[in-house]
């Protein structure tokens, strides 16, 4: 697993995810796996709530961990100083958004930022985002899990930008 990956060995370019001080090691296993089979970059962004080689992070990322390019940033404004100096543009998932997320035009580098799953993120961070788009969700409803929702916009944001690993002919 390259979760030893300092925030100037992270990738220049294409879509990534970023987790901010994730609480659930499955979540974060299950985003990894996604990052791993969809050829993105994952940040994640501490502290985190669980070690990163934690058993639940492991097996859910199963054997995809070892091809997963995971960049471990030890605090928000770490994260946003490699952010910044890349010129990525920051889109945040969050229950506070006003726009759908299938409305919103993705760019291909976009860093697609998720909260804790306790707490989502401070104030502070949601000012430093570029946008906030929402899963619409039925009446009443919360809030889906972290990695499902990022599953449905990374999705939308590979489809939108031509993003997808194309399979090898044969």
């Amino acid at each position: 697993m390259t979760s030893t990956a300092s925030s100037t060995d992270a990738p220049a370019a294409g879509l990534a995810l970023a987790l901010y001080e994730p609480d659930i090691a499955q979540n974060a296993g299950t985003l990894a796996r996604l990052a791993a089979c969809l050829g993105l970059g994952l940040h994640i962004i501490e502290p985190a709530g669980f070690p990163v080689g934690d058993a639940g992070f492991r097996r859910a990322g199963m054997d995809y961990l070892d091809r997963a390019v995971i960049v471990r940033h030890p605090s928000f404004p770490a994260f946003e100083a490699w952010r910044r100096g890349e010129g990525r543009r920051l889109v945040l998932a969050t229950t506070r958004g006003a726009l759908a997320y299938a409305d919103f035009r993705f760019a291909p580098s976009d860093v697609l930022l998720l909260g804790r799953e306790s707490t989502g993120v401070p104030e502070a961070v949601h000012e430093r985002a570029d946008a906030r788009v929402i899963v619409p969700m039925a009446a009443g409803a919360r809030s889906l899990n972290v990695a499902v929702a990022g599953a449905m916009i990374t999705g939308e944001a590979l489809r939108q930008t031509g993003g997808f690993v194309r399979p090898a002919a044969g």
